[in-house]
């Protein structure tokens, strides 16, 4: 049977992918000083960087593990909206250009987002690894 969304639905689920595509902008390009554009103010993340929460905090540890150059490919999303919370399953590879050699991890993001005063808002990161290595 087709799935038929309304135009709040649709909506929902455009803002959601922009929001999952801004997350690795916002790793990529270091901008680590609007975290809030992207992350809730209890945030709580898990992944092969460490665990925190609190925005603060998370925007601290993202700065600590992209020091150098990354470029995230987050493809795949597989959203699950409730309200005003949601559910994102997508694709992850990032590559790590250290100068002495690259760094590459595909995993899986598992991700909740709450609808905000602000718009979505990531309020939970959790990586699961699948593979590491250093070529695509």
């Amino acid at each position: 049977m087709p799935m038929k969304w309304g135009v709040m639905e649709l909506s929902d689920r455009y803002e959601l992918t922009d929001l999952v595509g801004r997350l690795g902008r916002w790793l990529d390009e270091k901008q680590f000083d609007d975290a809030r554009t992207v992350l809730t103010e209890d945030v709580e993340v898990r992944t092969a960087g460490g665990a925190s929460r609190g925005v603060d905090v998370v925007a601290e540890q993202a700065r600590r593990n992209h020091q150098v150059p990354t470029q995230h490919f987050i493809t795949n999303p597989l959203i699950e909206v409730d309200g005003d919370r949601a559910a994102i399953s997508a694709n992850l590879l990032v590559v790590f250009a250290h100068e002495d050699g690259r760094r590459v991890l595909g995993e899986i993001y598992e991700l909740e987002a709450a609808r905000t005063a602000d718009g979505w808002r990531i309020s939970r990161v959790q990586a699961r690894p699948i593979w590491e290595g250093t070529h695509v």
